[in-house]
């Protein structure tokens, strides 16, 4: 191919080949890294169901029934086996040999399912759910922990779940914390051991008479050196 010049010659330079190479491989890493995060894939509504997907089964038994709840939540594997890899939640079941609530639980895991799979932030079912309230009162369940109703649970269930998988930060205590705690808790103990033996209920970790923390609602909040604190997550009134 010729060109034709036009203006007067002033200067040259000699066009080395892996100079050449380098400027082509630069203007074409953009292209690559556009075209390799097109092919990262993200849950979305469209991504279909595959023939197996790992879950996990909670037993929810409640007070309120004579007869345990199952829920099953399955997740799906995306980017299986690259950097991108992503585990997220896909689809919910609930069975229960109680059949009283039947027709709202079918109808609540379809919704719950919907919303996985329709991808994006699905964290916010959880507050959802635990801000449900039986109007006939909630229950402790077992370790003293408070739960406003059954859907409560439900949500407690998923938030545990999310956890897990991690897509939601777990809440532990760092180690100055924990000591805390426990020297709170000892103290305690040694201070009712001097007066009666202490009595622990059956179906709690904290002693008797706590009552509860309005943080991670736990009956596990006791009176210490004039100030409420909390021996589940280090809630105090003193700061």
């Amino acid at each position: 191919m010729s060109i034709k010049i036009e203006k007067q010659i002033v200067d040259y330079e000699v066009v080395d080949d892996k100079a050449s190479k380098g400027v082509a491989e630069a203007q074409q890493q953009p292209a690559m890294e556009e075209r390799s995060a097109a092919q990262v894939i993200q849950m979305h509504e469209k991504v279909e169901r595959p023939e197996t997907l790992r879950g996990s089964t909670y037993k929810v038994k409640t007070p309120l029934s004579e007869h345990a709840l199952y829920l099953t939540i399955n997740d799906i594997i995306l980017n299986e086996g690259t950097e991108h890899e992503l585990r997220r939640p896909f689809e919910i079941f609930i069975n229960s040999k109680n059949m009283d609530h039947f027709q709202w639980i079918v109808a609540l895991t379809r919704i719950i399912s919907a919303v996985f799979r329709k991808g994006g932030d699905v964290t916010f079912l959880v507050e959802e759910l635990k801000a449900v309230f039986d109007p006939r009162g909630g229950y402790f369940k077992k370790g003293g922990k408070y739960m406003p109703s059954l859907v409560g649970e439900i949500g407690d269930v998923i938030e545990t779940h999310l956890k897990t998988i991690g897509l939601l930060k777990g809440d532990e205590l760092d180690e100055h914390q924990q000591k805390l705690i426990a020297e709170k808790r000892a103290a305690f103990e040694a201070a009712e051991a001097a007066k009666v033996a202490p009595a622990v209920e059956a179906d709690s970790d904290f002693p008797d008479g706590a009552t509860l923390c309005v943080k991670c609602q736990t009956k596990a909040m006791i009176q210490m050196d004039g100030c409420l604190t909390c021996l589940n997550c280090g809630e105090s009134k003193c700061g």
